[in-house]
């Protein structure tokens, strides 16, 4: 099955946006490509000259996979509270990754040292939960904070909290991506 067409599905509903009109025949595609209508979770991933430009997803499954892609498309172009909304020329110049996530699972462990030891980098995207606060790196962050104590700091301080909320002891769930990217 030929999952590069995730990525001309994400390409043209940013697309749709600038253009005002369909572009994607939704019904044709799933057609042409099953797998597209599995319920998978997505995230997209945008950058331009390497830099991150949006990057929106889902933790769990909750629609088709060519509906995820292409409302996480839409959000990471357009909505992500981090970037203004992307431009037409911006757009000319965007990569784009979509990483199909599998289902999440809860990682039993006693201490950080123990953390340490069952987490996989590079292979493990980690979502931290504590009290209302939330927050998950996808496995592709490894290349960026390679250590797993800079990992888990940065992690803690995009859900909101302290460079060293493991002392708290949070909830961790594992999970894995598939990326395919342009």
């Amino acid at each position: 099955m030929d999952k590069k067409i995730l990525l001309k599905i994400a390409r043209a509903s940013i697309l749709e946006e600038f253009e005002g009109k369909k572009l994607i025949n939704r019904d044709e595609l799933i057609k042409e490509y099953p797998f597209l209508a599995e319920e998978r979770a997505t995230f997209v991933t945008l950058k331009i000259d390497g830099n991150l430009r949006g990057c929106i997803g889902s933790i769990l499954p909750r629609m088709p996979l060519i509906d995820d892609v292409i409302y996480n498309a839409k959000q990471a172009a357009f909505s992500d509270p981090r970037f203004p909304p992307l431009t037409p020329s911006e757009y000319e110049k965007i990569y784009i990754e979509v990483s199909i996530l599998t289902i999440p699972k809860k990682l039993e462990y006693e201490d950080e040292k123990d953390l340490k030891r069952k987490v996989v980098p590079k292979r493990d995207g980690v979502i931290l939960s504590l009290a209302d606060k939330q927050a998950t790196f996808l496995p592709s962050v490894w290349d960026e904070l390679p250590l797993f104590e800079i990992f888990f700091g940065h992690l803690c301080m995009k859900a909101g909290m302290n460079g060293d909320c493991l002392k708290y002891h949070p909830l961790i769930y594992t999970y894995q991506a598939e990326i395919i990217e342009e």
